[in-house]
């Protein structure tokens, strides 16, 4: 006979476990929190509700036929969901059974991120010296992303505090609160050092308080619009052509990791097929037998 689950009960202590234990974000907590809160019906009952193993297992199931209307993205993350809380009630001793492995998650097509050429990158660059009456702020951005593989919430609550210009090298906090040094360009550190003479902050490196993610966009924006890029531009294709260019240019994947802060290789490896597409190109170009010929 299956143990008795108390459902309210071990959410709650699953969503602490992986608060402080597992240092997830405040945004993925809420994300766990509402597939949970679906899955089970949490809001249809106030009194703990008790669950058998398999009307527990049953319940999962009857969700994701409700889900079925969702993108295979939003259905993969609640799913993950699943799993991660039935893998640690079983870790717990909650369950006799691991029940995660009943859980499966849909497959969803992998995309290649956008990012930018070399040249195009570099003509991001030159359009911030020929618009003089431009803040060197927009460029300061530009170059944390694009020279330092920031994500944008990084970039935005960066401080002074974090930058070592005589190691030329910034501290970070990424995602789950994990610290990573990132080596920064000469011309990144430069600009950053300029910035610095020209502003009177205190804290941080945009102003008196962390930069707003969404005027960091449209900074973002704005900055490709300028330079005449056919596709608008976003922080996060910056990121990715910050990595993409790393790759190209002999980086290896381990290196590529630590500077843009994966927790797994798994996520790095998607530049990959980014460096192969390249060297496709650069072989059909250059090579005797290509097309370029």
């Amino acid at each position: 006979m299956s143990r008795a689950f108390k459902l309210t009960e071990n959410i709650d202590k699953y969503l602490k476990y992986m608060a402080f234990v597992k240092s997830a974000s405040p945004l993925t907590i809420k994300h766990y929190t509402l597939d949970l809160k679906q899955a089970f019906d949490c809001d249809k009952f106030s009194h703990p509700k008790v669950l058998s193993e398999l009307e527990l297992l049953a319940t999962a199931r009857a969700a994701f036929n409700q889900w079925a209307h969702l993108s295979l993205a939003s259905r993969n993350r609640k799913a993950a969901t699943l799993k991660s809380f039935f893998s640690w009630a079983f870790d717990e001793g909650l369950t006799e059974k691991d029940l995660s492995l009943q859980i499966t998650c849909p497959k969803v097509p992998k995309k290649l991120p956008h990012f930018l050429s070399v040249d195009e990158a570099l003509a991001v660059l030159k359009s911030f010296d020929s618009h003089k009456d431009l803040s060197l702020k927009d460029k300061v951005l530009f170059l944390l992303l694009y020279g330092g593989g920031l994500r944008v919430s990084e970039a935005c609550n960066l401080k002074w505090s974090d930058i070592q210009a005589a190691q030329k090298v910034l501290r970070v906090k990424g995602k789950g609160s994990k610290e990573r040094v990132v080596a920064l360009p000469t011309l990144t550190l430069e600009v950053l050092l300029r910035w610095k003479k020209e502003s009177s902050f205190n804290e941080y490196v945009f102003g008196e308080k962390a930069l707003n993610p969404r005027t960091a966009y449209e900074m973002v924006r704005q900055s490709g619009l300028r330079a005449g890029l056919l596709k608008p531009l976003h922080p996060h294709a910056l990121r990715h052509s910050f990595a993409t260019h790393l790759l190209s240019s002999g980086a290896n994947l381990r290196t590529l990791q630590e500077l843009l802060g994966h927790e797994s290789l798994q996520a790095t490896e998607k530049y990959t097929h980014l460096g192969v597409d390249q060297l496709a190109r650069t072989m059909e170009k250059l090579h005797p037998l290509g097309k370029g010929k």
